[in-house]
């Protein structure tokens, strides 16, 4: 048994339950993330019938004598609050991440047996099983280093494998077991490098690229993480989702490395935390309804809240770069204190007008160029028509991305003619964009390729199609088993403003999640029917690429095909291809 399998399972903490209160296993939480900028681990715990002012009252005082008994009497907790339960935290010393679960555990062990008026186990025991936990997990030779790489002002970053200090070129990394002195380090060799995070429901990957493409021009090393792979130049370290702080470490311990762009989603962000507090720049591009309901993050203005965690990733003078065109952006900027630079389709949006008067950075559009103001003056950076990506002005989401990659670009202090490169340059192709709204020519038709999933993001790219001109529409559907019926019907209807002539609804075999075949698309026909389309204008297909296949033998010169896929992808792609 390995080190960390033997910290896993040091302990096994029973507490009282019933069936109307769940309790999810304790995570730890190695950086920023939605509750705090804290590691340490938390609990989420989901009740019916229960006041929740009364679990967190509990936690209160039974967390802090689970803390003041182990010797942490420095260490903080908190709690959050949500329909249904609560997210209980503690914070602990990064060495003792493991025990943080033990402690948060034993602290839940005692309020879930004041709450249930069980008898609870012996504390002073439970404590010293804890600590047991602490002495076998206790590396001080780590916390030394987090200290002095504090005094330096140098990033560390650190994981159960390695730590390493500084990013990229400024880096060097060593195996945790084995950290030498911390005055055995060449400190002037290590350095900080440019890094953004950059998340949202959609458009994250698409401006994760262009600020890579941004970076590229400008002559620099950029390398990125996405849901898709981590690269450093043209090389791709892994292939996987690296959304999470995991990719975000391989990026940045990587030598070659002068400028990171991190796309980060939900997930890692509510599971583990982001992976710095470093960052030069951080972006929320925008925030819809999707993947709702886990950890306690339950409706959009809760998911914005998990989302501007990456506020929480900024050193100081960083920038966060909002879109001023979101409501529930908007909405949840009050609650930072962040450096915000707007940007916006409107030069006279509010929040734009009020950035310029008070001498503020902001991006935005004006009689069809995108135009950057620095807190003094405008500049023009490039007219929209010269940014490929937007489709001559058609598709205004990538207008949004284009204004947070120039925001970020210029936060990380690229030059502004290597943003007009980097945006001029920058293809709608499977190359530099794969999957989002790629096209393809076959028989003369125009052909649409995008991996688009959600009512926000299948409605941006159906606006942006349904204003070029065509002799009939055809349109590929299909969608995941774990979303509702009501998500299923309204993503389907969102797709039909894109007014096709022909739908067809498509199986995804390895995406039923406990649905039977067949129960997709007959919801999908369902609501094309009630939407006014005719039986005929509705067919099946057991698979993406026999749905592709069956649309391309239809098409005709003239006509419009979008293929929205979501698996078989390569398989679609490879088939435009040839």
């Amino acid at each position: 048994m390995d080190r960390i399998e033997e910290l896993e399972t040091a302990l096994t903490i029973a507490s009282a339950t019933v069936d109307h209160i769940q309790v999810d296993d304790a995570r730890r939480l190695t950086g920023p993330g939605l509750l705090w900028d804290r590691p340490g681990a938390v609990i989420d715990v989901f009740f019916t019938d229960i006041d929740a002012k009364q679990v967190t009252a509990l936690w209160e005082n039974h967390a802090r004598r689970v803390l003041d008994a182990l010797g942490w009497q420095d260490q903080d907790l908190t709690h959050r609050i949500f329909t249904g339960g609560v997210n209980l935290a503690i914070s602990a010393p990064m060495d003792q991440l493991y025990s943080a679960i033990f402690a948060a555990q034993t602290a839940w062990h005692f309020c879930a047996a004041e709450l249930l008026a069980s008898e609870p186990g012996d504390f002073d025991q439970m404590v010293v099983d804890v600590k047991g936990v602490m002495e076998k997990e206790a590396n001080p030779a780590l916390i030394a280093w987090i200290a002095a790489a504090e005094v330096q002002g140098v990033d560390i970053l650190c994981d159960d494998d390695d730590v390493s200090i500084g990013h990229g070129t400024g880096s060097q990394t060593w195996p945790v077991d084995a950290l030498p002195a911390s005055d055995e380090v060449d400190w002037s060799a290590l350095h900080n490098i440019p890094v953004a995070f950059i998340t949202g429901t959609n458009g994250k990957t698409t401006t994760t690229r262009l600020l890579e493409a941004i970076a590229r021009a400008s002559g620099k090393v950029a390398g990125l993480t996405s849901t898709e792979f981590v690269r450093v130049g043209d090389d791709i370290l892994d292939r996987g989702d690296y959304s999470g702080p995991g990719g975000g470490r391989m990026l940045l311990r990587d030598k070659r490395l002068e400028v990171a762009c991190l796309e980060v989603a939900r997930g890692g962000i509510l599971r583990r935390g982001l992976p710095t507090r470093a960052a030069t720049a951080a972006a929320v591009t925008n925030v819809a309804n999707d993947h709702l309901g886990q950890y306690g993050v339950n409706t959009v203005p809760e998911l914005a809240q998990a989302k501007f965690a990456v506020h929480r990733t900024l050193a100081e003078g960083g920038v966060l770069a909002l879109n001023a065109d979101d409501n529930y952006v908007r909405a949840e900027s009050e609650n930072t204190s962040a450096n915000i630079w707007w940007f916006s389709l409107d030069s006279q949006n509010d929040l734009i007008r009020q950035a310029r008067d008070a001498g503020k950075c902001c991006a935005y559009v004006r009689q069809g160029d995108i135009v950057f103001f620095d807190g003094a003056a405008e500049q023009v950076v490039i007219a929209v028509s010269d940014v490929p990506l937007t489709m001559g002005g058609a598709a205004k989401y990538n207008i949004l991305n284009a204004l947070a990659a120039l925001c970020l670009a210029l936060a990380l202090n690229l030059p502004v003619q290597a943003a007009r490169d980097g945006l001029a340059g920058f293809k709608p192709d499977a190359k530099d964009n794969p999957g989002r709204c790629n096209e393809f020519q076959h028989n003369g038709a125009r052909v649409f390729v995008d991996f688009a999933h959600n009512p926000h993001s299948i409605s941006a790219v159906c606006d942006a199609l349904s204003s070029l001109h065509a002799k009939r529409r055809f349109i590929m559907l299909s969608h995941a088993g774990d979303r509702s019926d009501q998500d299923i019907r309204e993503v389907t209807a969102t797709a039909l403003k894109f007014q096709p002539d022909i739908v067809v609804a498509t199986e995804l075999e390895g995406y039923l999640r406990g649905r039977e075949l067949g129960e997709i698309s007959d919801l999908i026909e369902r609501t094309a029917l009630e939407h006014g389309y005719d039986a005929k204008q509705i067919l099946r297909a057991t698979s993406p690429s026999q749905a592709a296949s069956l649309i391309l033998e239809m098409l005709e010169p003239g006509d419009i095909a979008l293929l929205l896929v979501l698996s078989d992808r390569e398989a679609v792609l490879a088939m435009l291809d040839s």
